[in-house]
């Protein structure tokens, strides 16, 4: 793929959150950075996707690309071993922690508030190599109180903001920042767009998208009802922005905004990797499964994917035209 005038051509990065599945950004992450003609400077994230933006901010300040890659495939390896040692994995795995958490909530069940994911963040996740990056990164989380997202940014990014945009409330205690209690950012911005409007990020976003925006049929068992209800809860805040980016960009198309609003506002290309189409045949309880094989598999099918977004759709990174159709996508019936 070329590079424009020589140089790599910017872009942010929009990491969906999606438990296990969130290996599948492991993938694309992973081809991402072997890629010379494209240069990930910002990125916003959510759940699993902030477990990957920091592992991938760390290694890229100890090791370039190749470190962000190491440290990526380090993080998941012991994502995987943790869990195998605790045997918290697999469907039974998921069918029991449901059954549990339907009679007794996180502070019944785990009073002391051991968090598994915090020893993993705290022995893998170097946070002054990930200030040391240079990436805009910004953390989403949902505030237990008044309902809003939370976006950590810069020196805010530490292990309690990670832990608390990936707080599954039916699982984890609320993480208390600030003597404020969060939720998992999925409930509110899943990812949040719009500090990449407002901070100077490369105007070209692309979407690494976890949960399939379209499943056809009507669910009719239980399990299926509740996946679908899942799916749609964790995508309604990314759609929602994303109605709002393209009404904004057809008032700039059609020249209706004029200055000094053009100032507030600027077009966003928006490109996206749907991995939720990639992973529909996937249930529910596969977000809790940590074997290494799985986890392997969600990569390569990420890997793979990335790769043919890189042939086909890279092209228009920097062109100020977008390779996803927000419009026809969602605003057109």
């Amino acid at each position: 793929m070329a590079k424009a005038n020589g140089k790599p051509r910017p872009i942010s990065l929009a990491l969906q959150g999606g438990g296990a599945h969130g290996a599948y950004t492991w993938g694309v992450l992973d081809r991402l950075s072997a890629d010379e003609s494209l240069k990930i400077e910002a990125i916003s994230a959510t759940s699993a996707g902030a477990f990957n933006a920091v592992a991938y901010a760390a290694g890229l300040a100890k090791g370039g690309p190749e470190g962000a890659r190491a440290e990526l495939a380090s993080l998941w390896r012991k994502v995987s071993d943790a869990s195998s040692a605790l045997g918290a994995f697999g469907a039974a795995g998921f069918a029991m922690a449901t059954a549990l958490q339907s009679l007794a909530s996180p502070y019944d069940l785990n009073p002391f508030n051991y968090n598994l994911l915090r020893t993993l963040v705290d022995s893998e996740i170097d946070f002054e190599a990930v200030h040391a990056s240079g990436l805009k990164l910004f953390l989403s989380a949902t505030n237990v109180e008044t309902g809003k997202v939370r976006v950590f940014s810069k020196a805010e990014i530490n292990a309690d903001a990670v832990l608390a945009s990936a707080c599954l409330p039916q699982s984890f205690q609320a993480v208390e920042i600030d003597a404020t209690p969060y939720w998992d950012g999925g409930f509110m911005g899943n990812p949040s767009l719009f500090p990449l409007v407002y901070s100077g990020a490369p105007a070209d976003v692309l979407l690494i998208i976890l949960n399939p925006l379209e499943r056809p049929g009507t669910p009719k068992r239980a399990a299926e009802i509740q996946e679908r209800l899942n799916e749609i809860s964790f995508n309604a805040s990314l759609i929602g922005e994303l109605r709002a980016i393209a009404f904004v960009q057809r008032l700039i198309d059609e020249g209706m905004l004029k200055e000094p609003m053009l100032k507030k506002y600027r077009r966003l290309n928006i490109h996206a990797i749907k991995g939720g189409q990639d992973l529909i045949g996937y249930n529910l309880a596969t977000k809790s499964d940590t074997r290494w094989r799985f986890l392997s598999e969600l990569r390569d099918k990420g890997y793979e994917t990335a790769d043919r977004w890189l042939a086909e759709c890279a092209k228009d990174v920097g062109t100020r035209k977008s390779s996803f159709d927000i419009r026809k996508e969602f605003l057109e019936s």
